[in-house]
């Protein structure tokens, strides 16, 4: 087991209700090569794409897996519970219904996507089916501030404690971490996302019209819920390109059309000095780690 700081986090309710996908007056969105056409996208409650489904096997722009949730409450006209619901809930953090048909019934979240600022929850089948657009998702944000007492080289973010035990996670020498990613991915094809100033919420892209580095580095079989290694990057106070950096992510929407745009990667551990050793393993993916957690 691999030592944290568990005992000294905050465990707290955070909420928002399932969204409502929206579409502008001009409905196209237009690709790199100049073809437009008119692709589902973020919000509401995706039936046909959960964690474990390819990323980018659907016809969508960043469609979201599973539900999103927002929290459309405004303090002195500021969005301040949904910055709280987008900060401090952490992928494998237990997700309650607390309204409508489905209400006791509980998920996990699975990742935050930035730009829209949706926290996103896998449910069963069974419970997506009883859901409905306004129902209310309460959380409990359990994570933030977690770190790794042994790796003080490594920051940890986004992450339930429960989920950090149910990885194979293997401490080597001088200080490194091995962890388990399903692909390795250069920090030249990050795209959107790149220069925020926190890496707490959101996510930034893996850009995807180089057929050749998709090639390369096996990333056609990308799904949502992987762990995936940027190289030569960095997310302590911010997404950088950093020479020997690495950024352990989890790939958490949908392949897109926009340039710049592709496949959404939160940031889970992050090490400017490059301690985190990636290690290949196809099991590396939130389904696998979610049957393990109590």
């Amino acid at each position: 087991m691999i030592k944290t700081n568990t005992e000294q986090l905050v465990c707290q309710s955070v909420i928002g209700e399932i969204t409502s996908p929206q579409s502008g007056i001009n409905p196209y969105r237009i690709n790199p090569d100049g073809h437009s056409d008119v692709y589902p996208g973020v919000g509401g409650i995706t039936y046909n794409l959960r964690i474990g489904d390819l990323a980018g096997e659907k016809f969508g722009d960043h469609v979201e897996p599973a539900v999103s949730i927002s929290n459309f409450t405004q303090i002195q006209g500021q969005p301040g519970p949904n910055r709280a619901l987008n900060q401090f809930s952490c992928v494998g953090n237990s997700a309650k219904v607390v309204s409508g048909d489905a209400k006791g019934e509980t998920g996990r979240v699975t990742g935050k996507h930035g730009g829209i600022e949706h926290v996103l929850v896998d449910f069963s089948p069974e419970i997506l089916e009883r859901l409905t657009i306004g129902d209310k998702i309460q959380i409990k944000a359990y994570g933030c501030g977690l770190n790794l007492p042994d790796f003080p080289g490594i920051k940890v973010m986004n992450l339930d404690p429960g989920l950090v035990a149910a990885m194979p996670l293997r401490k080597l020498n001088n200080s490194r971490l091995q962890v388990p990613v399903t692909h390795t991915i250069p920090a030249k094809i990050m795209g959107s996302g790149i220069g925020a100033s926190h890496s707490h919420s959101g996510d930034y892209d893996i850009q995807m019209f180089d057929q050749g580095i998709v090639e390369e580095y096996g990333l056609s079989d990308l799904r949502l819920g992987d762990f995936v290694a940027i190289l030569d990057a960095d997310a302590t106070y911010g997404r950088i390109y950093k020479t020997g950096g690495v950024v352990i992510g989890i790939v958490v929407h949908a392949s897109c059309v926009l340039a710049g745009h592709g496949p959404g990667v939160m940031i889970a551990m992050t090490s400017k000095e490059g301690l985190l050793v990636p290690q290949i393993s196809a099991k590396a993916n939130l389904v696998t780690y979610f049957a393990k957690m109590k």
